[in-house]
């Protein structure tokens, strides 16, 4: 099992096919892992609305998937001044472990928001991002703080490490921003990163189509597909997301 050790955090990740690479960042809030890309989140074998790019765009790219910190089997402390720069932070650590100077990244949910984060943070590593079911402010917030104190709860269950006032801080890093919470709307302004933006729906809480259509409206190279998710459209949503990411791979 792949395992990338840093800063006491034993981050699990997994790689798929051949080709230009193309970093996954999964689905499920706190609990984002390489499985859900499979399975819906809080619905053990059932299978999501979207496609699993582990399997179908491993013949296109080297797909890797990675498990974030404290989810699936990846392990890390947590500290009163984590947030999204501690993500990003073992992003780029994973790059650099697996000797890559450029990916494509696609991130569903909460991983479109790792997405934002990393083409801020190394715009020069990031070619292509997809950005599925964006995550936003949206008279949602506390949607987002019940999610994250159920996962600090379950997680506390079998950890003492961990105190109240690390969580208290994490969560605040974390949700008490706005916009995309990982990035503000000045930077999705000059955002340097192609962006293919696939839209949540208008009564979806956690991915509002709203913040999905804004983002598409402020970057400067974006693409917005709003009816994309279901059986009905995998075939059709398959073949814009690979040509896209095709029509971005560098020579």
């Amino acid at each position: 099992m792949p395992i990338l050790e840093r800063d006491g955090a034993k981050l699990h990740y997994e790689v798929f096919g051949h080709g230009y690479p193309l970093v996954l960042f999964a689905p499920g809030g706190m609990n984002s892992s390489v499985r859900l890309w499979a399975e819906r989140p809080g619905a053990p074998g059932q299978p999501p609305p979207w496609m699993d790019p582990t399997v179908t765009l491993a013949g296109d790219f080297q797909v890797i998937a990675m498990d974030q910190r404290n989810a699936g089997l990846s392990t890390a402390p947590i500290d009163h001044g984590d947030g999204w720069e501690t993500y990003t932070a073992d992003h780029l650590a994973l790059l650099d472990h697996l000797d890559l100077d450029r990916v494509h990244v696609m991130g569903g949910c909460i991983g479109a928001s790792y997405c934002l984060a990393l083409c801020e943070s190394a715009p020069e590593r990031v070619s292509a991002a997809v950005l599925q079911n964006p995550i936003g402010v949206s008279n949602n917030r506390d949607a987002y703080l019940d999610m994250f104190d159920a996962w600090a709860s379950r997680l506390c269950i079998d950890r003492t490490d961990i105190s109240e006032q690390a969580l208290a801080g994490f969560r605040q890093h974390m949700f008490g921003g706005e916009f995309v919470f990982s990035v503000d709307r000045d930077f999705v302004r000059r955002c340097p990163t192609p962006l293919l933006v696939l839209a949540g729906d208008d009564d979806d809480r956690y991915h509002p189509a709203a913040v999905a259509c804004e983002i598409a409206a402020l970057a400067p190279v974006a693409d917005l597909i709003l009816e994309w998710a279901g059986p009905e459209h995998h075939r059709e949503t398959l073949a814009s997301v690979r040509d896209f990411l095709r029509a971005h791979t560098p020579e």
